[in-house]
C-alpha cells in the first residue's frame, strides 16, 4: 500500500473540518454572528413594505451598489418567504424589500418538499432568521388545478401530479367550499407542517424563538393579509 505523507493527513483533516463545519447538528445553534430580527418586528417590516407597495409609494430599499458590496460576504435576511411561483407575486416587490432582506422559496401552490425544507432549516439555523411566512394568493392556478383534478378523479400530467398530491389535504378539507377558501386552507396546512417539522423547526417554534405565519395576497389590490390563527 502506498504510504500517505504526513502533510496529506493535515490537508485531509482540514478539508474534513471545513466540510463538516458548514452544517451544525440538527437543533443546535447556527453560525449567525448577530441576533435575528424578532418575529414581531419582522412582520411589521413586511406589513409596512406591503403598504408602500399597495399604495404605490415604493421605496426600493437596499438595491444600490453599496448594499450589494455590503452583502458580498454575508447575509442576514429578516424573514423567510415560502411563496407561489406565480409571476404576479414576487415577494421582494410585494413587500418592497431589497437585497439581503428576504430568503425566498417559490414553488407552485407554495408547497414544501424535502429540498425546500432543508433550505428553510439552513436559513433558520445558519442565518438566524426567526420568521417564516407562507404566502398564498388570490386565484392561485395550482390550487385551482388541484381542485379540478381531484374532483375529476384523475391525475395531472407529468410531475404536476406531485403538486396535486401536496395540495390534496387542503382540497379534501374544503371540498364543498370555493377556491379562495381552499387557497387559505392550503396556506394553513403548510404553516402547520412547518411548525411541526422536526428536528429543527418545531423546537424553535415551541421555544418562541421562531414564528411561522400564513398570509394571503390579493391580486386585485396588492394587499397582503396575515391569516387568523397564526
Amino acid at each position: 500500500m502506498k504510504r500517505i505523507e504526513p502533510t496529506c493527513y493535515v490537508v485531509l483533516a482540514s478539508v474534513i473540518a471545513l466540510f463538516t463545519g458548514q452544517f451544525v447538528k440538527a437543533g443546535e445553534p447556527g453560525h449567525s454572528q448577530q441576533p435575528g430580527v424578532a418575529p414581531a418586528e419582522a412582520i411589521s417590516k413586511l406589513t409596512e413594505g406591503n403598504f408602500r407597495y399597495a399604495s404605490g409609494n415604493l421605496q426600493h430599499p437596499g438595491q444600490t451598489p453599496e448594499r450589494r458590496t455590503e452583502l458580498a460576504n454575508s447575509q442576514h435576511p429578516f424573514a423567510i418567504i415560502v411563496s407561489c411561483s406565480d409571476s404576479r407575486v414576487p415577494p421582494e416587490i410585494v413587500f418592497d424589500q431589497g437585497l439581503g432582506d428576504l430568503f425566498v422559496l417559490r414553488v407552485a401552490g407554495n408547497v414544501i418538499n424535502d429540498e425546500s425544507l432543508g433550505s428553510i432549516e439552513y436559513a433558520v439555523d445558519h442565518l438566524g432568521t426567526r420568521l417564516i411566512v407562507v404566502l398564498g394568493h388570490q386565484r392561485c392556478g395550482a390550487v385551482e388545478a388541484a381542485k379540478k383534478t381531484i374532483a375529476a378523479k384523475r391525475k395531472a400530467p407529468g410531475h404536476m401530479q406531485s403538486l396535486v398530491k401536496a395540495i390534496q389535504p387542503a382540497v379534501e378539507a374544503t371540498a364543498k367550499d370555493d377556491l379562495e377558501t381552499t387557497i387559505k386552507a392550503n396556506v394553513k396546512h403548510v404553516v402547520q407542517s412547518l411548525r411541526s417539522s422536526t428536528p429543527v423547526l418545531k423546537a424553535r417554534v415551541d421555544s418562541g424563538d421562531l414564528k411561522v405565519a400564513g398570509a394571503y395576497y390579493n391580486l386585485d389590490t396588492g394587499a397582503v393579509t396575515f391569516l387568523d390563527g397564526n
